[in-house]
């Protein structure tokens, strides 16, 4: 028997035996498996046919018209990449082969869960994708600040988006994650937790673009001429080294600078600052891949460096600024699948997904097949095909022949090269047809654990605070609940102190993990931001407070340390035209004290005499300045006129060597050695 119903949306067809709860496609058809792209064998390819994984990363590809899904909040530069170590023996890519070999690159770096109109220091994951214009055609190496992701298979890639986006219903929170629907979803997906403890720290709240890493994410191959494999992981390593603010910096910036990594960018662009990248790999057989403790297939896993060292075979470096934004950073169109003979996929089923989804999704936004006529997205090497017509072409391709193989132009026509061409290397498949997830990517807690035990105090009391700020945001106390019952698997500590910010009465119970979490995994240094240190100030900004009477030499001694430390300097006065100096002369200010506040410095001196330090203790901006640089943990060096100052805000009764009286050239240089340790992070 069945059922006929009118409804607004047409008519309903109620089928005996089937729920109006079950989940379907688009066409109704029930589905069984919402969590596996359909597999050829247990660790095989995902596979083309699977109509339902396929019908669903349309749909979502296509939801947003013509903002990216994700990623829409972005910011590129043009640059090179210059290979400076061979790897004939692992791979023919010639981009990584030829020593000395400069190509062209495009870099985007973005946000991924704000629109395009989002603050840049939203608590998020920074794609940082990198399109090399190599002598065979466009490599798209498309990765993110963290090597790992939340999710193991593509299939779940609309869900976890869907989730982190403003809720349907109201079209809030924006970019950010401290929502009901995010946590609601996470805490039901266990291979997220270690995803969680990067995204809690402070990877995702990254000081600049210029001192984040990058990861290609993805185990990819690099297969040699005679056709031999191995596995690769890239790393971009910054060599500014790694700086992240802290989470109050990170709210005051939104709302004072919006813009903040953006102008970060392109001003050290402008001023020839420009920044630098080493490429690493990680290089691993077949025989490591087997023996090593989880699925190198598993996005949701790293390779410790301690167990694989990176090698450094190249430098990035950025020295040029988008032209056009809309023509470069917003048409630029990255695409995993886009790859070059020597590199291939691996069976990675999220990289699977993202090879069909990119491309469709380019389709879409960007109006049809031919966005690679865009200069952006153009190979800068020779190409030739007879891919003919569609929206928005913008070639004028001549003559009759459309097609191949054809005895029109058969001298001068363009033909496949089987010695040169791309080939995909020659893997073994089999098993059986079926959605599956294969045993080896079960283990969800023991790396979380590793990477939280990895962090310094400091870095681990950042995670356990961002865990209670998200999670307060959470309304649904299951859902704290759940979250907290995950942390017990990763460590106890952690989960008591997260329970307890929450204010939960009691610990729930521990989530009964798939694979028990190992507890035996080494720390990695590799990890953690604070444990890697630069020992610079290179490529920081020192801000500079001035006013009437401030002593000009004692001025240009700062300006002098700082530049000779490498890094940018601001003034910042009470009034935009600058100040009247102990000299008699005018220095015109960067900033007016309201506009330049010192959560965008990277440390701070107060070169003030006592007339003018007594007036700005009414200042609330002044006030402002020098407090939130104490509280940021910043080092702060003061003249002697500070005191009325400090006094006011009873900075004299709690002094600790990031507070430092300057009174001549040696002071300013001793601060600014100071600086290259960032925070003075010993400050209670």
């Amino acid at each position: 028997m069945s059922q006929h119903k009118s409804g607004n949306a047409g008519e309903l067809h109620q089928s005996a035996g089937k729920s109006n709860k079950d989940l379907t496609t688009a066409q109704g058809v029930t589905v069984a498996d919402n969590q596996n792209w359909l597999k050829g064998g247990q660790r095989g390819p995902s596979l083309l046919e699977d109509q339902i994984a396929r019908e669903k990363i349309f749909h979502f590809d296509h939801e947003r018209i013509p903002e990216r899904v994700v990623h829409a909040r972005g910011y590129g530069a043009h640059g090179v990449f210059k290979l400076n170590e061979s790897l004939k023996g692992y791979t023919r890519a010639r981009i990584l082969c030829e020593v000395g070999e400069e190509t062209p690159v495009f870099v985007r770096f973005s946000t991924v869960a704000g629109s395009k109109g989002s603050a840049d220091l939203a608590r998020d994951v920074r794609g940082f994708a990198v399109k090399f214009y190599t002598r065979e055609g466009n490599w798209d190496l498309v990765g993110n600040n963290i090597p790992v992701f939340f999710i193991q298979d593509a299939i779940k890639f609309p869900d976890l988006i869907h989730a982190v986006k403003p809720a349907p219903d109201r079209g809030f929170p924006q970019a950010q994650t401290a929502h009901d629907n995010f946590w609601d979803f996470i805490s039901l997906t266990p291979e997220s937790m270690h995803m969680v403890m990067w995204i809690m720290s402070d990877r995702t709240i990254p000081r600049s673009f210029r001192f984040m890493e990058g990861f290609g994410v993805h185990t990819f191959r690099l297969v040699n001429e005679e056709g031999r494999s191995h596995f690769v992981k890239f790393h971009w390593k910054p060599r500014l080294g790694m700086q992240s603010v802290v989470w109050n910096e990170a709210l005051k910036l939104n709302g004072m600078e919006p813009d903040f990594h953006r102008r970060d960018l392109w001003e050290a662009i402008e001023a020839g600052n420009y920044p630098q990248w080493d490429l690493g790999v990680q290089i691993f057989d077949q025989e490591f891949a087997d023996s090593f403790d989880f699925d190198v297939l598993d996005a949701t896993k790293i390779i410790p460096e301690e167990q694989v060292p990176v090698r450094t075979i190249g430098t990035l470096t950025l020295n040029g600024n988008a032209r056009n934004f809309f023509a470069e950073t917003e048409q630029v169109a990255f695409c995993t699948q886009n790859i070059v003979p020597g590199i291939d996929h691996s069976n990675d089923p999220l990289l699977q997904g993202r090879n069909f989804s990119y491309l469709d999704t380019q389709l879409k936004r960007l109006g049809g097949p031919n966005f690679t006529h865009i200069p952006v997205n153009a190979p800068r090497c020779p190409f030739h095909n007879y891919q003919r017509d569609g929206h928005m072409t913008m070639e004028v391709p001549e003559g009759r022949v459309n097609y191949e193989p054809n005895s029109w132009d058969e001298k001068d026509g363009v033909r496949e090269n089987p010695q040169t061409g791309f080939t995909s290397f020659a893997e073994s498949l089999g098993g059986e047809k079926a959605r599956i997830r294969a045993d080896s990517f079960a283990d969800h807690y023991s790396q979380a654990r590793q990477f939280y035990c990895s962090q310094t105090d400091t870095e681990q009391q950042h995670i356990q605070d961002a865990l209670v700020f998200e999670l307060s945001k959470v309304q649904r106390t299951q859902i704290r609940q759940r979250m907290v019952s995950h942390l017990l698997n990763i460590d106890r500590k952690l989960a008591r102190h997260v329970a307890d910010g929450l204010g939960l009465d009691k610990l729930p119970a521990k989530t009964e993990p798939a694979v028990a979490p190992r507890n035996d995994l080494s720390p990695s240094d590799a990890l953690s931001i604070l444990k890697s240190q630069p020992d610079t100030f290179k490529g920081r900004k020192l801000g500079i407070l001035i006013a009437e009477g401030t002593d000009d030499a004692l001025l240009s001694a700062f300006i002098k340390a700082a530049k000779d430390a490498g890094a940018q300097v601001e003034t910042v006065a009470p009034q935009v035209e600058g100040a009247i100096l102990s000299n008699g002369k005018k220095h015109p200010a960067d900033q007016l004290i309201d506009g330049g506040p010192s959560v965008v410095y990277d440390a701070v001196a107060l070169l003030l005499q006592d007339q003018a330090a007594e007036k700005l203790c009414h200042s609330k901006p002044c006030l402002d300045f020098l407090s939130d640089a104490y509280a940021h943990k910043k080092f702060i060096a003061y003249s002697a006129g500070c005191r009325p100052l400090m006094a006011k805000l009873g900075l004299d009764k709690h002094r600790d060597k990031g507070l430092q009286l300057a009174e001549n050239s040696r002071d300013a240089e001793r601060f600014m050695d100071s600086c290259k340790a960032l925070r003075f992070w010993q400050r209670s």
